[in-house]
């Protein structure tokens, strides 16, 4: 009997062992008042499921466990801990036999409680009135993997460790150790793609951003309210050729050019791919900036600028163009960065006695890009193995005659002169067929390349016409010529790699130059100078060169180009790129239906 004293907790963790009087007790489940809690009804017999199929055991306690944690999650009751629930019973049910006044309710027992999960050894030595007698209530078990992790390197520089927890620079921001100086960089980065795509892309941090995403850079309200791009300075917020923009897209401030300069010999027939001129396979990545400079061009201009545009693909546009006579001069820029140009201006000289001819001059196209003035310069210098004078004076004419920049403001006068127009901007590049010649007989020359020096081109540079005036100073006062490790270019028969075969027997020479400029020590650092062997339909090789220049930050009252570029010719170069992509594929299926497989019997 109880004596009005509360009910120990550990009386109802007792193993129930009244089993008998659970068939009773649902017999009187009709007699209970709706209100008056009632024990779980009877189990269905053992190894039956839905529908009398027969089930495991193990696909039966899954389900129980899926459902009771189902309804643990959605109970409003099952919000307090299992010890207050019985605290709060115990407390109640000893109150009440305190009170000596008898209960509405009959005796019932209460059904244990049980912590722990269900094991096969339960199951062996039960029966079916015990089911019943299960806990209501069930501990998950720890989730289980389905496979193996793929085993990582304890090596600090493995590939899978760095791809796994692989972090932007930008992000180390958020570091305690540079959190405080790096604070402001990281909120003008923080709508940048390239901290997007180093992040993990998870919810959490997505919605953080505040912004629905797309490949374009998530814009601020607010950096739209303050951004003007009428008004902005060197170190001014919001200014569109600042120091801020140019960060986004230039965290390094180094932009890449590529340069091509080709005497094509005034053939009609242009090569069937330009991809090795352009594109070639030993780089790792595309460059920023496209300038291809040609001499003796075919007669169809329009014609070469729209198969450069076709090699390029939509990638790039046409910034400019420019021809004098049979040079052209042609630069195309990634589509996303023609916003950062100014208004782009060329100038052209002739060095003929008669200028109607227009075979021998230069043609110049000067911009500025952010706050870095570019000039490019592309000429034809006169021929003739001794005639080195005659080159210094084409030379003189050129940096005199050629009027740039006209509207364009002067990024430092104080460096710029009025004799010399390469003084008037920061970097430039001038590429061309300069004509200069070996001053070695042709016999001699052909001994040295039969060598087989390799790269070491040493032995014919020593008798190189323009590195001779070069050290004199003669001629491109200032310039600059990265290490020539290939063969000389001029002359070749059309179609093949062997030197001069006619009459005239020209000694094989450096005709073809990339030569750089700049105001600043260091500004232009050279990462590759060659030239393209595989184009063979000139007897000139294309030399091609690859520059990274340092970018500065630039003022808004520079005048913009505005996006402008060469729209035409866009869609023309991206039609003739999808058709020509078409044809390669209807071939490909042509051979493949006309192709039959033959069997052994």
């Amino acid at each position: 009997m109880l004596e009005g004293k509360p009910l120990p907790i550990d009386n109802f963790l007792k193993p129930y062992e009244g089993s008998s009087l659970l068939q009773d007790e649902h017999n009187n489940d009709a007699k209970l008042s709706p209100f008056k809690p009632q024990p779980p009804s009877l189990p269905k017999p053992v190894g039956l499921g839905m529908g009398g199929k027969n089930i495991s055991f193990e696909e039966k306690v899954r389900g129980r466990r899926l459902r009771n944690s189902q309804q643990s999650l959605t109970d409003p009751g099952e919000t307090g801990s299992s010890t207050d629930s019985l605290k709060e019973d115990s407390s109640s049910n000893g109150q009440g036999l305190a009170s000596g006044h008898p209960l509405d309710l009959p005796p019932m027992e209460t059904p244990p409680f049980r912590t722990g999960s269900f094991s096969e050894t339960d199951n062996e030595h039960s029966d079916p009135n015990k089911e019943r007698l299960k806990p209501s209530r069930i501990i998950l078990s720890p989730l289980q993997t389905s496979g193996t992790y793929p085993p990582l390197e304890n090596s600090a520089a493995s590939t899978s460790l760095r791809t796994a927890n692989r972090i932007d620079r930008d992000c180390l921001d958020y570091s305690a150790v540079g959190r405080r100086g790096r604070s402001e960089r990281l909120q003008r980065n923080l709508s940048d793609s390239r901290l997007l795509d180093t992040m993990v892309s998870d919810s959490a941090s997505v919605h953080s951003m505040k912004s629905t995403y797309s490949v374009l850079n998530p814009i601020r309200p607010r950096d739209v309210r303050n951004r003007s791009f009428l008004e902005g300075s060197v170190l001014g917020n919001g200014a569109l050729l600042g120091a801020e923009e140019l960060d986004r897209y230039f965290p390094e401030r180094r932009l890449g050019i590529y340069i091509a300069t080709w005497n094509m010999q005034g053939e009609k027939g242009l090569p069937y791919n330009l991809d090795d001129l352009l594109l070639p396979t030993d780089t790792d990545f595309a460059q920023d900036v496209y300038v291809i400079g040609v001499q003796e061009g075919c007669p169809d201009r329009r014609e070469w600028e729209i198969r450069l545009q076709e090699t390029l693909g939509p990638y790039y546009v046409m910034l400019y163009a420019a021809a004098h006579g049979v040079l052209y001069l042609t630069i195309f820029v990634r589509r996303d960065l023609i916003w950062f140009c100014s208004e782009v201006e060329h100038a052209t000289v002739t060095t003929r006695i008669i200028s109607q001819i227009k075979t021998k001059g230069a043609v110049g196209i000067g911009f500025t890009f952010f706050g870095t003035s570019f000039l490019f310069i592309t000429s034809h210098f006169t021929s003739g193995d001794s005639k080195v004078y005659e080159r210094i004076l084409d030379y003189d004419k050129i940096i005199e005659a050629l009027a740039l920049p006209r509207n364009l403001p002067d990024t430092n006068p104080y460096r710029s002169t009025t004799s010399d127009v390469t003084t008037r901007y920061d970097e430039v590049f001038w590429f061309g067929d300069f004509n200069f010649r070996l001053n070695k007989a042709r016999g001699e020359v052909e001994a040295i390349l039969n060598q087989g020096v390799g790269a070491d081109m040493s032995p014919l540079l020593q008798h190189d016409q323009l590195l001779k005036e070069l050290k004199e100073g003669s001629i491109f006062q200032g310039f600059q010529e990265a290490a020539i490790q290939f063969p000389p270019t001029y002359k070749f028969d059309i179609g093949c790699d062997v030197y001069d075969t006619t009459t005239k027997q020209r000694t094989p020479s450096y005709t073809d130059r990339i030569l750089y400029r700049n105001r600043q020590a260091d500004d232009i650092k050279v990462v590759k100078y060659t030239s393209c062997s595989s184009i063979k339909t000139s007897d000139h090789q294309p030399v091609i060169g690859m520059f990274q220049v340092k970018l500065r930050p630039g003022r808004d009252n520079i005048p913009l180009g505005a996006g402008q570029f060469d729209r035409s010719l866009y869609l023309e170069g991206i039609r003739r790129r999808i058709t020509r992509e078409l044809k390669k594929r209807e071939a490909a299926m042509k051979n493949q239906n006309n192709s039959t497989v033959c069997s052994i019997s």
